[in-house]
């Protein structure tokens, strides 16, 4: 679905995320300490316990709120997790378990300890290693095409091929553990990134990091399983020569190397290449799928054939003593720090109450006032009395053990991620880009009464709350900025700003919320998760809601979890009267609630948008959170009003636009997109 979070020597440059407080319990995991957060979803360290002290760390991919709230989107990740689950293979890392807690979906995953290619090749610099050594780059290939040869076979109980294709092949998605086994990462979970935009992955989306797609994925057709052997030969290439394959100086030039330049080969580059290794790689990379291997199995069956003959010591043990060779000074120091994060999980856990050994066993609870709103920032705590004086120095004591451990082991892949670094790079010379001139950018800023306020920008949720100075915003174009407040109204207002004035301010003075919400719910006691957050008042009425979309989600013991959503105006009652069926909650069970009422369509036809971008190449175009694809997209249809467009590049950014659309008319928006 992809920002890589690699173990140890990448850990520095996983993404920032949201403070909160940890550990905490989260369903029937602990989460111990938050590790990236991508696009899609936040990334944590936790560890699982069970009965007879059974306990074992895993990873936990906790999918953000906001899609959480998205029924399509819900659905694909289910779907593509299901088949993931189904995956059990040990060149493939594995997906444990799919569930909803808190009102979010998560998915947990197989703890690894080992480096990813791209890791690996940075300590290599680090240590002075000249080259990746042969033997070791042919028991990675050879595991990779396991993986993928095993992945691509699968069948359903009918026998029908499931078509499983990873469409990420890259340096940050090959694990190497310090044992010297080989793991594939994300295989399933990488399909499911643009159906976080609204839509399923189809022809004409690029999905993957540009320097390592196949020919057919570059030109946005349908792809199978020899798209993936296509990103095992180029991986091939590289490692074995020490050089890049396809780099230009943009994704674009990138892209045209794929699919219309001739390919170098490794002999031209490193004299000397053997030619049975050589014949591989070129068949690996044959632009005409029809010429490239046809499954996994056949490219890696020539490479054992390649072993056997050249008489190369290829073999996990190796490949395991050259690693904890190359990771030495980090091994022994992991291990302890890993030792102490445990033990004080132990302790942390020793202090849960009883009613907080997982979430759905827990009622409605706090001090909250009859009718009021009390919504818990960090749903259940994992440990009584966070404030007490033993527990800070003990929350002390894991923050600086989880920072020591860094990465320990851990390998997932989020869906920000620039492009891998592989071996030292000196690329052919190709046609660069023409140069772009600094743009000059706006300044917004936000203040609003009371403070505190979240701000979203042409639909992107921005970093800070209220005050908060918002820069590097487009100039002459048209940006819905919305402002929300539990409790309050939201406040929504379209701004332009142009180099006459570089700088606006809005202060809203926010409006209470005026919507009631009257809940009817059997069994009694049930668990009440409004908007992504626990409620913990009292009696059987939320006042103070704001008008708009809502929506809550009913759980309880030994019963079948309920979601549902609604719409209210200004000044409006609405009541819900839920029953929850007996059964095992982890099903999900689907609303039997008439429909909220649909909203107003708005009168006339729609119209239709062009957007291009300039600078650059948006990987994907997102229309009122919709995917549409890579610039220049055309013709796009968009109902009459404010429409809020974002600009996806290569390198993970997010750039806000926006357009006024008219029935009937056609709207055309250039992005610029500025240098790094």
């Amino acid at each position: 679905m992809p920002a890589g979070v690699p173990s140890g020597a990448g850990a520095p440059q996983q993404q920032p995320v949201d403070a909160e407080e940890l550990p905490r319990q989260f369903g029937k995991y602990t989460l111990l300490r938050p590790l990236a957060s991508g696009g899609m979803a936040k990334v944590y360290l936790a560890i699982q316990r069970a009965v007879a002290g059974f306990e074992k760390l895993v990873v936990i991919k906790r999918i953000l709120p906001e899609l959480s709230r998205d029924p399509a989107f819900v659905e694909m990740l289910l779907s593509e997790a299901r088949t993931a689950a189904t995956l059990n293979h040990p060149n493939v890392v594995q997906t444990f378990d799919v569930g909803e807690v808190e009102g979010t979906y998560y998915i947990a995953m197989e703890h690894i300890n080992g480096e990813d290619i791209r890791s690996i090749v940075r300590a290599m610099k680090r240590g002075q290693v000249a080259e990746f050594p042969l033997e070791h780059t042919l028991q990675i290939i050879m595991g990779m095409c396991a993986g993928l040869a095993y992945a691509h076979g699968q069948r359903d109980l009918e026998g029908r091929p499931l078509g499983i294709v990873h469409r990420d092949i890259s340096p940050q998605n090959i694990l190497v553990t310090f044992t010297g086994d080989v793991k594939i990462v994300d295989f399933g979970i990488a399909k499911t990134s643009e159906a976080a935009m609204g839509e399923e992955t189809k022809a004409g989306q690029l999905k993957g990091k540009v320097p390592y797609m196949s020919p057919e994925q570059a030109r946005g057709q349908d792809i199978d399983g020899r798209s993936d052997v296509f990103s095992v030969g180029i991986m091939l290439f590289e490692l074995t020569t020490g050089r890049r394959l396809f780099k230009a100086k943009s994704e674009y030039e990138t892209l045209k190397l794929i699919c219309e330049r001739d390919y170098p080969r490794p002999s031209q580059i490193r004299p000397g290449y053997p030619p049975g290794l050589e014949a591989i790689v070129m068949k690996a990379l044959a632009k005409n799928a029809d010429e490239r291997y046809q499954d996994a199995s056949e490219m890696q069956a020539d490479l054992e054939a390649f072993i056997r003959q050249e008489r190369i010591a290829a073999s996990a043990v190796s490949l395991g003593s050259w690693m904890k060779m190359l990771f030495e000074d980090k091994i022994a120091e992991r291990e302890a720090t890993l030792q102490d994060v445990k033990q004080l999980a132990d302790v942390i856990a020793s202090q849960r109450s009883h009613e907080l050994d997982s979430l759905t066993s827990t009622g409605l609870h706090g001090n909250t006032t009859t009718g009021g709103l009390g919504i818990s920032q960090t749903g259940v705590a994992a440990y009584p009395d966070a404030s007490s004086k033993g527990n800070r120095g003990m929350i002390a004591a894991i923050g600086v053990a989880a920072v020591a451990l860094g990465g320990v082991g851990i390998f997932m892949t989020m869906n920000r991620e620039p492009a891998a670094q592989p071996p030292e790079a000196r690329p052919e010379p190709v046609a660069s880009a023409a140069p772009v001139e600094d743009q000059k950018r706006g300044k917004l800023i936000v203040k609003t009464d009371p403070p505190g306020a979240y701000v979203r920008i042409a639909g992107e949720l921005q970093g800070d709350k209220t005050p908060t100075t918002i820069d590097k915003l487009p100039l002459d174009i048209d940006i819905e900025v919305k402002v929300s407040l539990e409790g309050y109204e939201s406040f929504t207002e379209t701004v332009r700003l142009t180099e006459a004035g570089l700088e606006k301010e809005l202060s809203p003075t926010l409006v209470k919320g005026s919507v009631t919400l009257v809940l009817d719910v059997t069994p009694k006691g049930a668990l009440i998760v409004l908007d992504d957050q626990k409620w913990k008042g009292e009696g059987t009425t939320i006042d103070g809601l704001s008008t708009g979309r809502h929506k809550v989600v009913f759980s309880a013991p030994g019963h079948l979890p309920r979601i549902e959503k609604f719409t209210a105006k200004k000044g409006e009652t609405v009541t819900l009267k839920v029953t929850l069926q007996k059964g095992d909650p982890s099903k999900f069970a689907k609303s039997d609630q008439p429909p909220p009422k649909a909203e107003p369509k708005d009168d006339g036809p729609p119209g239709t948008l062009n957007v291009a971008s300039r600078g650059g190449f948006c990987t994907n175009v997102l229309v009122n959170g919709r995917s549409v694809g890579p610039t220049p997209v055309a013709g796009i249809p968009v109902k009459p009003g404010p429409c809020s467009i974002v600009c996806k590049t290569g390198d993970g950014r997010s750039i806000p636009s926006g357009a006024s659309i008219k029935s009937g008319q056609t709207a055309r928006v250039t992005i610029s997109i500025p240098k790094p």
